[in-house]
């Protein structure tokens, strides 16, 4: 614009004629009588980019777009991991050709992508941790499932861990917290989570909110503040808000595969310490780990884990069952018809009464699962030793070989359910290693009955007596010892003779 008002002063104030400003200013004569007549200030057009040269793989990206755009936004890849397979498929060009061309189709699809604006946060060390959940599609023991991402991400360090649950349910919270600080070697000062229904009962006017009662308990045991966004903020966690959709890209595309979800959470602790050796996002002299390692003994130590279960009163059914979550757990035939307290954990599911805990069993998830112990059932059995035939928890019943072998023997024998039912009674006592062994010996033998058996698990049990000299008094003591005399015998022999 600068040299448009030159031309102009010149020639409207000086009245320089349009050979002498050309010559004077290095300008050709046409761009000085254009200039004359320019008055707005004038514009860039910005020439459209060429569009990027893919060759033969255009085609093979632009059937990834189209078969991906119809899939859910958490399955769909970046144009990163799109570069990646196209790398595999032999594709040697720059990454920029495929950021382009992906960037273009989705603009032709899906319009332009509004940019929303934030206010950039800070936090000093082993002040804040933030909490989200994501959902992600895996394929355990061969079967694809969607599960639940618990994500945690110290807020000045970065360093992040993660844990994998079927559901995002409150005993999943409790559980990934005491995981996430196990793991963090400490707990934070403040941790920041969306309004879960999990974490809040109900959301007032401003910050005021109204914690769950069980959550309330895990933040007295570990003495962190508890801080609940704004409805609809997400960017006051935006760390952990960004952080699930690096871990889908990351961890997640394509799909991962894993035996079950215990392999599935080793894999993840082990990555997530592998990417903290990435540098810090704002200081890039770090690594995460490097400033995980100045933040972590700012930390509040953790003395003892959280006993983090969630408590309901059931009564138990006739049949000795109680339901979980769509799942019938197994009790002790003496609780039959009683109020008990089932305490559910992600993984466990204990049945206390009195304040004693009377069943534990491993948590199973489904529906429609029974899940019994047969031991809970033996005093039934013993007043109705025919439901051992055809009973739920005994036909299911895992038992050793020999077991197995003598079992199936005495039940074809008279009365055989009910002489069964005695041997188990009694192994009830002795442990089921004792009568495992007893029905060897018997099979051994090769007479197999309830009271070969029964004999056998008694002389194994029997308590042994110690081989120990009998102490006599020395009042009662003899000093001259009799001599036997083996003539009386004679003597009978001889007077049975003359009879």
């Amino acid at each position: 614009m600068d040299i448009i008002y030159e031309i102009r002063r010149r020639h409207s104030i000086q009245k320089q004629t349009v050979s002498a400003i050309a010559r004077e200013m290095g300008l050709s004569r046409p761009t000085v009588r254009k200039h004359l007549n320019t008055i707005d200030e004038p514009r860039y057009v910005r020439v459209q980019p060429v569009a990027p040269k893919l060759g033969q793989f255009e085609v093979q990206l632009t059937q990834w777009l189209e078969l991906e755009a119809k899939m859910p936004r958490p399955r769909r890849r970046t144009a990163h991991r799109l570069f990646e397979g196209l790398q595999e498929l032999g594709y040697g060009g720059a990454y920029d050709s495929v950021q382009r061309f992906v960037k273009r189709w989705k603009a032709g699809h899906h319009g332009p992508k509004l940019t929303e604006a934030f206010v950039p946060l800070e936090f000093v060390p082993g002040d804040a941790c933030q909490f989200d959940w994501s959902h992600e599609h895996v394929e355990l023991g061969g079967v694809l499932q969607t599960i639940k991402v618990a994500h945690f991400r110290l807020a000045y360090s970065r360093q992040m861990f993660l844990v994998a649950y079927p559901r995002e349910t409150q005993e999943m919270v409790l559980e990934a917290h005491n995981k996430a600080f196990a793991f963090f070697g400490g707990v934070p000062a403040r941790l920041i989570y969306d309004n879960l229904k999990t974490v809040v009962d109900a959301v007032f006017i401003g910050k005021e909110r109204k914690f769950n009662r069980r959550f309330l308990c895990l933040a007295n045991h570990y003495l962190f503040e508890p801080v609940a966004c704004t409805p609809a903020s997400g960017w006051e966690k935006g760390q952990v808000e960004n952080q699930v959709g690096n871990v889908r890209e990351w961890l997640f595309t394509p799909l991962a595969r894993f035996a079950s979800f215990a392999a599935l959470n080793d894999w993840l602790a082990q990555r997530c310490k592998e990417l903290a050796q990435r540098s810090h996002p704002t200081q890039s002299q770090r690594t995460i780990a490097a400033c995980f390692a100045e933040e972590q003994p700012l930390l509040r130590p953790v003395t003892a884990a959280f006993d983090g279960y969630v408590e309901d009163m059931m009564r138990v059914s006739s049949t000795c069952l109680v339901r979980v979550d769509r799942n019938r757990y197994s009790v002790p035939a003496s609780a039959a018809g009683q109020a008990v307290s089932v305490r559910r954990t992600a993984e466990h599911v204990h049945v206390v009464a009195d304040g004693e805990l009377i069943a534990a069993h491993p948590r199973r998830y489904g529906r429609d699962q029974l899940i019994c112990d047969p031991w809970h059932y033996l005093p039934v059995l013993e007043k109705k030793p025919g439901a051992l035939r055809n009973g739920a928890p005994f036909v299911a019943w895992d038992l050793p070989q020999p077991i197995q072998l003598v079992r199936d023997r005495i039940l074809k024998q008279p009365k055989g359910d009910r002489a069964f039912v005695e041997l188990l009674m009694l192994a009830g006592e002795a442990g089921l290693d004792a009568l495992t062994a007893a029905c060897e010996l018997a099979l051994e033998c090769g007479i197999v009955s309830a009271p070969i058996v029964m004999n056998e698990l008694r002389r194994l049990i029997a308590p042994h007596l110690p081989a120990a000299a009998i102490a006599v008094p020395d009042g009662i003591a003899l000093t001259m010892e009799p001599l036997a005399n083996c003539q009386r015998y004679d003597y009978l022999l001889g007077s049975t003779n003359v009879h």
